[in-house]
C-alpha cells in the first residue's frame, strides 16, 4: 500500500491481558505489510489482571505508548484520555486515527482498507460495519445481535449520515484533523458518556462536523473473546436513548 501518512492505532483496554499479544502481534504483521507507518496507544484502564505487565513486554517489541489510568474509570474515561493521546502521535492533519476494541473480536486485517478510504477516497471517518454486504457476526448472542438491530433503527431516525448503517461499532478510522476540531468544538462534552454508549456519543458530535462518513463491510469474530463481556446492554440502550433524545 505505501503512504506518506501515519497510522495511530487507538486501544482502550481493561483486563485484556489474554487477549493484547494476538492482537498486536497481528496489527503489526498487517500493517508492515502494508507498509503502513504506525504507532500504537493503548490505555490500560485501571487493569487488575497482567495487562500491565503484558503491555511492557509488547512495548519493547513493538511501537507502543501506553497511559495508565491508576483505578478503573470506565470506557467513557478511557477514550477521553485515549483521543488526545492519539492526536499527540499524530504529524499530519491527514493522519488516521483507528479505535477498536482489545479484545480481539476486531481483526486488524481490515485497517489498510478503512485507511485507503480515508486518505483515497475524502472520508473522515471510515466505519466497519455489521450490516454491509459481505458482513458477518460470529458467535454473537442472539439478544446482543437484536439490540444492534434494534439501534441502528433508532439511529437512522435521529442522525442524516447517508451511507452508514452501523452507528454503534465502535472499529472506526478517523482523520486526524476532524477529531482535533471535535475538541475544538466540543472540549470536555464530547464524550460525556461513561459507559459504551461513549462511542456513539462521539459519532453524533462528529456527525455535526462532517457527512462524509463511509462504511466497509467486516466480520465480528465474537468467539476469539477470551473472557466475559464487559457490555452492559440495557444499561447501555438507556444511555443511547438518554443521549440522543439530549443531542445538541
Amino acid at each position: 500500500m505505501g503512504t506518506k501518512n501515519k497510522l495511530i492505532l487507538a486501544l482502550p483496554a481493561y483486563n485484556e491481558a489474554a487477549n493484547l499479544p494476538a492482537l498486536i502481534e497481528s496489527a503489526h504483521r498487517v500493517f508492515t505489510d502494508n507498509e503502513l507507518t504506525y504507532e500504537i496507544v493503548v490505555v490500560n484502564d485501571g487493569s487488575t489482571d497482567a495487562t500491565a505487565q503484558v503491555l511492557g513486554e509488547l512495548a519493547a517489541q513493538y511501537p507502543i505508548h501506553v497511559v495508565e489510568h491508576p483505578e478503573n474509570r470506565g470506557l467513557g474515561a478511557a477514550i477521553r484520555t485515549l483521543l488526545p493521546a492519539a492526536l499527540d502521535r499524530t504529524l499530519d492533519p491527514d493522519d488516521a486515527v483507528v479505535c477498536m476494541d482489545a479484545d480481539n473480536t476486531h481483526d486488524p486485517a481490515y485497517v489498510p482498507q478503512m485507511v485507503e478510504k480515508l486518505w483515497r477516497d475524502g472520508y473522515d471517518i471510515v466505519i466497519a460495519s455489521r450490516f454491509c454486504k459481505g458482513s458477518e457476526e460470529v458467535g454473537v448472542p442472539f439478544v446482543r445481535r437484536l439490540m444492534s438491530r434494534g439501534a441502528r433503527l433508532l439511529f437512522r431516525l435521529f442522525l442524516d449520515l447517508p451511507e452508514v448503517r452501523d452507528y454503534t461499532c465502535g472499529y472506526r478510522a478517523y482523520r486526524a484533523q476532524l477529531l482535533k476540531q471535535a475538541l475544538a468544538k466540543y472540549g470536555d462534552r464530547l464524550i460525556t458518556r461513561e459507559g459504551f454508549a461513549c462511542t456513539d456519543e462521539l459519532l453524533v458530535h462528529l456527525s455535526t462536523l462532517t457527512k462524509r462518513v463511509g462504511e466497509i463491510p467486516f466480520v465480528l469474530r465474537y468467539d476469539r473473546k477470551q473472557g466475559r463481556s464487559k457490555l452492559p446492554l440495557f444499561r447501555t440502550i438507556l444511555e443511547t436513548l438518554r443521549m440522543l433524545i439530549q443531542k445538541d
